[in-house]
């Protein structure tokens, strides 16, 4: 496992009863590798999927990324089969996947001290993976990933599932997020958040 570079996270004034944290891009610096994952899976569909708009549907579940690129470019990629192909290929590559310190830092802080929860679009056996990879699975009372809810981010869904699971209301809740789309969801849960900026390369 990787270290990526540190930087200072500006956190709002006030004291929050839990804390809840993105996986992907947040925790754990593994955006760069889900994107070569992509790239592999869709083959020569790749090219309608630049990296931009990777990172523009971070967030996104990935079933309904597949279903994003089948809407805007006329494909007919196998949902399921698409899904299973790309998430094996991120497995194979788990080995690069690199802690973002300052916030896996924080939670080691807050453990023992706050409920908190990690709130991901990932599927379940990709979010444990990575959380393992990093060590850091014993630190989260509430582990919520797609198949823990029917709407994902930008929807507040995901993270109304995490304030429910560590029993403390939404507002007193605070989040940690690398995407607009992230951020958007925890304010439609009426949660404040942090934007952790991306490491730089």
């Amino acid at each position: 496992m990787q270290s990526s570079p540190t930087f200072t996270l500006d956190l709002p004034a006030g004291e929050f009863d839990a804390y809840i944290f993105d996986c992907d891009g947040t925790l754990a610096d593994t955006m760069p590798t889900h994107y070569k994952a992509w790239l592999a899976a869709l083959g020569e569909h790749s090219r309608n999927f630049p990296e931009a708009m990777f990172y523009e549907l971070g967030g996104v579940p990935t079933a309904r990324i597949v279903e994003i690129l089948n809407e805007r470019h006329g494909h007919n990629l196998p949902v399921e089969e698409t899904v299973n192909h790309k998430e094996a290929l991120f497995l194979e590559m788990s080995h690069e996947i690199a802690a973002i310190e300052p916030v896996v830092a924080l939670a080691r802080q807050y453990h023992g001290q706050k409920p908190l929860a990690v709130a991901s679009g990932g599927h379940r056996r990709i979010v444990m993976n990575t959380l393992r990879a990093l060590g850091i699975v014993e630190l989260f009372q509430a582990i919520v990933c797609s198949e823990d809810y029917q709407r994902g981010k930008p929807s507040p869904d995901p993270f109304l599932e995490a304030a429910l699971r560590l029993d403390v209301a939404p507002e007193r809740c605070l989040v940690f997020e690398d995407t607009a789309t992230g951020i958007a969801a925890a304010d439609a849960a009426g949660m404040k958040s942090v934007l952790v900026p991306p490491p730089k390369r």
